[in-house]
């Protein structure tokens, strides 16, 4: 089975570097098959028959052996991202092309009241919507003056979220 990884936090403003031949060594030190590594932002796409909870924990363990730190690391199925991409909710939005559109990686599906929080959250500049662990966000402004850029959604929600743009979470599913 073909999964995708997605780190957070390295390579971002120059901290915890990590070049892409190492991480990729380093996925298939631990077993992995047919390991690639998608542009410099800690994204691994690679095969095996484990189910993505083993594979989370596998991965964490590995990485922080190899690495001397802790990453949090976000897994979705082949499935799972031809359905992210697939299930994109803001194309009925006027100019939704023009704006920065992501999606948040969530390491599980917030509840119901943090939820609710969030989407108050929607205004002209930007809006949330959650779709089981995927936050799709639509930006009228620059990513680092959105909440999702400051961090504010993944403290409402109380859970981790690791971003990549929409041209790279359409890419990365078709490595």
């Amino acid at each position: 089975m073909t999964y995708f990884a997605f780190l957070k936090g390295v390579n971002v403003s120059g901290h915890r570097i990590i070049k892409m031949a190492e991480l990729k060594a380093m996925f298939e030190d631990m077993g992995f098959k047919n390991v690639r590594t998608f542009i410099q932002s800690g994204n691994v796409v690679f095969e095996s028959p484990a189910k993505a909870d083993a594979l989370k924990k596998k991965i964490v363990a590995g990485l922080a052996k190899s690495l001397g730190y802790n990453v949090n690391v976000i897994i979705r199925s082949k499935d799972e991202m031809e359905k992210i991409v697939k299930d994109y909710p803001f194309s009925k939005i006027k100019e939704h092309d023009e704006c920065k559109i992501n999606i948040g990686y969530l390491d599980s599906a917030p509840d119901r009241s943090a939820l609710k929080e969030l989407e108050s959250m929607n205004n002209d500049d930007e809006m949330f919507l959650v779709k089981g662990n995927n936050l799709y966000h639509l930006c009228r402004k620059s990513f680092q003056d959105s909440l999702l850029g400051k961090n504010i959604v993944e403290k409402k929600l109380k859970l981790i979220c690791t971003v990549r743009n929409w041209n790279t979470t359409n890419k990365i599913q078709k490595v």
